[in-house]
């Protein structure tokens, strides 16, 4: 009998609080407090979604009200999305906040630029309305829609199968396949007059050139990327900017996402593939961020001159490498990369490489923060058996003027199977290389009192770079590369900065006094 009056009792508060609940509350009276008046929800491509955000309304009142009516200002012709506290729509009836407490409306966009103007760009708007038939209140919503040039592999319509490039066989004779399509005549020149944004890879044919314009942005969906076939070139024509701070003439590669929170994060898109056989590729004032691998280079064209000329570009948060060379012939100039999960400079399985004026670093967190590996790995050989290693010359890596330095003691390994030609030689670099454990002491590839392989290196001292962590690999004044280039030197720095005659520095930036603070 006490069990079936205590059960009583609880059934009677429960019937109660939910009395309570239902009838209890009065409406809202122009009383809500909202977190933000304005919801800005940054930049999107027409007719991709953007994130979700987010905003709190507060009943900062002691008395539990309802909110009548949340709707749309555009009704259900609007392009925004809601979800408030919890459910999904466009407008809402008897929204309870219970007293001293808030919800979320969480908001989202997709729109088509040319549902609304002929413009490349336009800013749409709404407003979520609160109470409109009442004490209305309201918190507007802003996004920024760039129309952009789509390309993507094309899908069958009966099959709904999407168009995939082959890309070989595997041991067992099975295909290889990647999504992704050949550009077509009309698409080989990409220009600044939109953004492009593409899905799937988009491939350069065999014989064929893509040419990119000064100023061109290209953005690249998830597992994205270019791929350039056998006898196919890529020719990226960056320009100095007449302004370094606009990067106006600069030509941007990165992914599609173009909210803040994006702008730095690894391993949005997949990478820039020079294929084996592709050939005369040349990449001047660039910006290769955010993709799993910036450049892979496949083999070289075996002609005597590079077959990539890369100058004047930076490399920036790819998730595993900035740029890898497998058996590669490369002329690099004022080249930056920093910030990778793996290794930022991968010269692999032997090749040709030449590179003036670098800065290669990487003072990466992704993953765990840290790095199995040095900032710069040279090879000639890889293991793709427990039984077997393919091997293959390293004809010359020659480094001048460059720095290799990081966080960790040991940025620079070299791997040589004996018997093979394994020629290098660096000049005039900032190296570091902290051997505390001793255990290169007695190889020989590492003896940097060998003038035929190291000549004037500096060893373990601080290059003063601006900031780091930020991809800002500019040189102070206090830095320990400071006119310690070799002479004569070549023309300008990244920035278009004259190098000294006498006394230039090393790296890819001409030294700068930093503002007070920086």
């Amino acid at each position: 009998m006490r069990f079936l009056s205590t059960l009583f009792l609880l059934v009677v508060i429960v019937l109660w609080s939910s009395c309570r609940n239902d009838f209890e509350s009065g409406p809202s009276t122009g009383n809500l407090q909202f977190s933000i008046d304005t919801l800005f929800l940054d930049t999107v491509f027409t007719n991709i979604g953007s994130s979700t955000y987010s905003f709190k309304v507060y009943n900062r009142t002691n008395d539990d009200f309802t909110i009548p009516s949340i709707a749309l200002e555009r009704g259900e012709s609007s392009n925004y999305r809601l979800n408030v506290d919890g459910i999904p729509g466009k407008s809402f009836e008897n929204i309870q906040v219970l007293a001293k407490d808030s919800i979320f409306v969480f908001v989202e966009t997709t729109t088509d630029i040319t549902d609304q103007t002929n413009d490349l760009e336009f800013i749409y708007t709404d407003r979520i309305l609160f109470d409109p038939n009442g004490s209305q209140q309201d918190v507007d919503l802003v996004t920024l829609v760039k129309d952009a040039v789509f390309l993507f592999p094309s899908r069958d319509a009966m099959t709904g199968d999407v168009e995939t490039l082959l890309l070989g066989l595997d041991d067992e004779n099975n295909e290889i396949r990647i999504e992704g399509f050949f550009l077509e005549d009309n698409q080989l020149n990409f220009t600044n007059e939109k953004p492009y944004v593409i899905y799937g890879y988009a491939a350069v044919p065999g014989g064929k050139t893509l040419v990119i314009d000064p100023g061109a942005r290209i953005h690249f969906h998830a597992d994205s990327g270019i791929i350039v076939a056998n006898n196919g070139t890529l020719e990226v024509n960056g320009e100095l900017s007449t302004d370094p701070e606009l990067m106006e003439n600069e030509v941007i590669f990165e992914g599609d996402r173009l909210e803040p929170e994006f702008s730095d994060i690894p391993g949005q898109w997949g990478t820039i593939w020079l294929t084996a056989g592709s050939t005369g590729h040349t990449i001047n004032h660039a910006t290769i961020k955010n993709a799993t691998a910036g450049i892979l280079m496949d083999s070289n064209d075996g002609g005597s001159i590079p077959t990539l000329t890369i100058r004047n570009t930076q490399i920036y948060n790819s998730a595993n490498v900035g740029l890898l060379a497998r058996t590669g012939n490369i002329l690099g100039e004022n080249l930056v990369i920093n910030n990778a999960g793996q290794v930022s400079l991968n010269c692999s399985l032997g090749g040709t490489y030449n590179f003036n004026h670098c800065t290669f670093t990487n003072y990466s967190s992704i993953g765990s923060g840290f790095r199995q590996l040095p900032t710069v790995l040279i090879d000639n050989n890889i293991q793709i058996s427990e039984s077997e290693v393919v091997v293959a010359d390293l004809l010359a890596a020659n480094f001048t003027d460059c720095i290799i330095y990081s966080n960790q003691d040991l940025e620079l390994i070299l791997s040589k199977i004996d018997g093979t030609a394994f020629n290098y030689n660096f000049k005039n670099c900032l190296i570091r290389f902290n051997d505390f454990n001793n255990q290169f002491t007695d190889d020989p590839l590492y003896d940097f009192s060998n003038t035929s392989l190291y000549e004037d290196i500096i060893l373990n001292e601080d290059p003063d770079f601006k900031d780091p962590f930020e991809n800002m690999l500019n040189i102070g004044d206090n830095s320990a590369a400071n006119g310690q280039a070799s002479t004569p030197t070549f023309g300008a720095d990244i920035l278009g900065v004259t190098r000294s005659t006498t006394a230039p520095d090393i790296g890819a930036y001409e030294s700068i006094v930093f503002d007070q603070g920086n």
